[in-house]
């Protein structure tokens, strides 16, 4: 998989050039070009697709970014920002005529407003660290991503990220009141305002999930919740992954709307336990893991009704977390999910698409017939109460035409969830991953709107150049420019 573009032709003499002018704006040590210095940034968490870029800067103050983004538009260069490098898309891949924009050293948070319940931070700061800040204050920063301990608060912002607490309290766009953002030209622009509303167009939606292709985002104030006065976890083993299913759907039609409600099959929840010994039952088709926070009246009813509907759905077994050490526990399994699958195979692909709660059973069922066409085994865990899904497929990238077989069963399955009238990403974005799933997700002019939007923001089209949104001619070569969403049966699986 590539950007879609073709690289441009750098002259040497323009070559040496612009990256004179980069070293003249930037400290000592702040430019790097050398080839053992380029490989760390050859990649994001898509590690399968590597490539050295032309040079790393990174800046340390907003004056010196702001002028390599000049610097960059003024010769024409592509510029790919880059925080933690945790992207699961390749968002963060880098362009071999273009530079990395490393936000790395913006990693300060700037302020904490126990009283407005706000964080003001910079784009490298790690999401965890943000609630560890806040902790003091009996707050926290809602989403939380399973990188949460690595992934930076800007790539959550440019990904719109989630975690196992979206389902309650929302994905990064519903808890981010102002960015700021340096534009394409290298101006400094806020976005969105620290009260609930602010004036003219709602800029600040638009550039959550705009994975780098509108702005370089050095400025984030975040909305802190406070810690519940109580908090719960359920544990429940299934003996059929259809009636875990059915059972995410029950809970949410009842009313109750969990802090989380995850779930794992039964070769994510073996790896998980075998890895971490969070003390899953390994005989079980797949778990559900539900928490529950609120006041004590609110989180005591809630627990009678979800075991309730845990037990007439056909939870073999239903425990609930004693104390705050075994809710971390069964939390640690789920957290630690990619890892401990990364333990079993020389490589796994991970997918990330969103499906209507009813059809987990029926698009679960599609992955497995997908698993046995393909010849490549599947774990499936999964933010079960808003339908995120997360296949991972294993593979071994040392054998010929296995990291391709794996990809075509990573698009079939973004092609399921779409003709359940789901969509291609849940929170990993679309990056050089799934840009020939946009062309079965969007007609030729939803897509034309996009790029008229990017060029709104990026007239020359050097941010980001290549991702997130395919070309109309990309799309007319894969054969697809339109389809109709809505309920559409499975086709017949095609044979090899």
């Amino acid at each position: 998989m590539q950007p879609d573009r073709t690289p441009a032709t750098i002259p040497a003499d323009a070559r040496r050039r612009f990256l004179n002018a980069l070293r003249r704006a930037l400290p000592e040590g702040a430019l790097l070009t050398e080839a053992e210095e380029l490989h760390p940034y050859e990649c994001d968490g898509l590690s399968a697709y590597r490539q050295v870029p032309m040079a790393v800067a990174l800046p340390d103050t907003l004056a010196q970014l702001q002028q390599v983004v000049r610097i960059c538009h003024h010769h024409d260069i592509p510029v790919v920002a880059r925080g933690a490098g945790t992207g699961l898309s390749g968002g963060a891949y880098p362009l071999e005529d273009g530079i990395i924009l490393s936000l790395a050293r913006f990693n300060r948070i700037l302020d904490i407003d126990p009283a407005n319940r706000l964080a003001t931070v910079e784009p490298g700061v790690r999401n965890l660290a943000i609630s560890e800040a806040a902790e003091p204050y009996g707050l926290y920063y809602a989403p939380d991503p399973s990188s949460q301990i690595a992934c930076s608060i800007g790539g959550n912002v440019a990904e719109n990220s989630g975690g196992v607490h979206c389902l309650k309290y929302g994905l990064t766009v519903n808890n981010v009141r102002q960015v700021k953002i340096v534009t394409a030209d290298g101006e400094l622009v806020t976005l969105g305002a620290e009260t609930f509303d602010g004036p003219g167009y709602d800029l600040l939606a638009l550039i959550n999930g705009s994975e780098g292709m509108l702005g370089i985002i050095v400025e984030i104030t975040v909305l802190l919740r406070p810690r519940a006065a109580r908090t719960t976890v359920l544990l429940a083993p299934f003996d059929d992954i259809a009636r875990a299913g059915d059972a995410v759907a029950a809970i949410i039609a009842a009313g109750v709307v969990p802090a989380g409600l995850e779930m794992m099959d039964k070769l994510t929840l073996e790896a998980a336990e075998a890895f971490v010994h969070a003390g899953y039952p390994t005989d079980a088709e797949a778990l559900l893991i539900c928490e529950l926070d609120g006041s004590d009246i609110d989180v005591d009813a809630e627990t009678v009704a979800v075991k309730k509907i845990l037990h007439d759905a056909g939870a073999s077994d239903i425990r609930v977390a004693d104390d705050a050490a075994e809710r971390a526990r069964f939390w640690a399994g789920r957290k630690a999910a990619f890892p401990a699958v990364g333990r079993i195979a020389p490589d796994y692909y991970c997918m990330d698409g969103t499906i209507p709660r009813r059809h987990l059973g029926k698009v679960l069922e599609r992955i497995g017939q997908l698993s046995g066409q393909y010849g490549l085994t599947v774990g499936n865990v999964f933010h079960a109460g808003d339908g995120n899904l997360h296949p991972l497929i294993l593979f071994d990238a040392n054998q010929p035409g296995e990291l391709e077989k794996a990809e075509r069963f990573g698009g079939d399955i973004l092609e399921a969830c779409i003709e359940v009238g789901g969509t291609i990403t849940g929170e990993h974005g679309v990056g050089i991953e799934k840009l020939d799933q946009m062309c079965s997700q969007f007609d030729s002019a939803e897509l034309t709107q996009f790029h008229a939007v990017k060029a709104a923001f990026d007239p020359k089209g050097i941010l980001n150049p290549g991702k997130g949104v395919p070309t109309l001619h990309r799309c007319a070569e894969f054969g697809m420019m339109h389809v109709h969403h809505g309920e559409l049966p499975f086709p017949e699986l095609p044979r090899f």
